[in-house]
C-alpha cells in the first residue's frame, strides 16, 4: 500500500520545514511527497529544493501560479499514483510519528474507502498549547446538514475515489472540502472508519476562519453546497455548529 501525501505552499517559509520534517519522522516510509507551490516570492521553493535529497527520490513537487487552494489540490491529486490520498497543510504536522502507520493499518480492511481522525489547533507563537481541539468522532452524514464534517486534514481515501466521484470544485472560495464531503459521504455513501487519534498540529488562522466576512461566507456556499444535493438547511441551522465549536476551545 502506497501513500500520497500532498502540500499545497505559498510563500510559506517560516512554517513548512516543521511540515517536511514531520512527513520524514513517519514510521511509514512507502510515501509519495507531492508538493504544489503556488509560485512563491519568498524563498518556499528553496527550502523545498533543500529538502528534495531527505526524500529519497520520494518527493514530486512543481512551483507555478494556479487558481486557488482547491485547484492546487487538483493538481496534486492528478500528479498522485498512492491507493491513499491525504492532505498535509503547509503550516501544519503531523502530531505524532506514527500517523501514516496507524491509518495503513486501518486500511488493510479492504472495504472501507476513507480513514479520518482528529486535529488540534495551536497559536503560531506557542506551537505547544492546544487552543481547541475538533474531533471528528460524532460524525454522521446526516449532520453535514448543520455544516459538522470530519476535519478535512485527517481526511484519508482511496484514490479510486476521486476517479470515480471527482476531485474539489473550483465552483467555491471556501467550501469545496465540505461540497466533498457531502458528495463522497452523502450522495455515495462510502465506507469510511473513524479513528480516535490527533493525526496534525494546525496553527490558527485558517481562510474559513479569519473573521466575521469569512463565517458568512463559509455559511452560505455550505448551504449551496447542501442544496446542490438535496440536504434541506438554511444558515440558521449552519450556525448551530458554532455552539458546538464552543465545546473544543481549550482556555487556561
Amino acid at each position: 500500500m502506497k501513500f500520497s501525501v500532498i502540500t499545497i505552499a505559498y510563500n510559506s517559509a517560516d512554517t513548512i520545514r516543521n511540515t517536511f520534517d514531520s512527513v520524514l519522522q513517519q514510521q511509514f516510509c512507502n510515501i509519495e511527497y507531492i508538493v504544489i507551490d503556488g509560485a512563491s516570492t519568498d524563498n518556499t521553493v528553496d527550502i523545498i529544493k533543500e529538502y528534495e535529497p531527505k526524500f529519497k527520490g520520494r518527493m514530486k513537487w512543481i512551483s507555478e501560479p494556479d487558481k486557488g487552494l482547491y485547484d492546487a489540490i487538483n493538481k496534486g491529486i492528478g500528479m498522485a499514483t498512492g491507493d491513499i490520498v491525504g492532505c498535509l497543510n503547509s503550516d501544519d504536522f503531523y502530531t505524532y510519528d506514527n500517523v501514516l502507520k496507524t491509518i495503513a493499518d486501518v486500511f488493510q480492511d479492504k472495504e472501507l474507502e476513507a480513514i479520518f481522525g482528529d486535529v488540534h489547533f495551536v497559536k503560531p507563537e506557542n506551537l505547544n498549547k492546544c487552543v481547541r481541539y475538533y474531533s471528528s468522532k460524532r460524525f454522521h452524514p446526516r449532520f453535514l446538514r448543520i455544516g459538522f464534517m470530519p476535519a478535512h486534514p485527517s481526511f484519508y481515501v482511496r484514490r479510486i475515489c476521486y476517479e470515480k466521484y471527482g476531485t474539489y470544485s473550483l465552483y467555491y472560495k471556501i467550501s469545496s472540502d465540505f461540497d466533498l464531503m457531502i458528495r463522497f459521504f452523502y450522495k455515495h455513501n462510502i465506507k469510511y472508519k473513524y479513528i480516535p487519534m490527533d493525526f496534525v498540529t494546525m496553527r490558527t488562522g485558517g481562510k474559513s476562519t479569519r473573521g466575521i466576512k469569512s463565517r458568512l461566507l463559509l455559511n452560505k456556499e455550505d448551504v449551496r453546497a447542501c442544496r446542490k444535493y438535496g440536504i434541506r438547511t438554511n444558515s440558521l441551522m449552519m450556525a448551530l455548529r458554532y455552539l458546538y465549536k464552543i465545546k473544543e476551545l481549550r482556555i487556561g
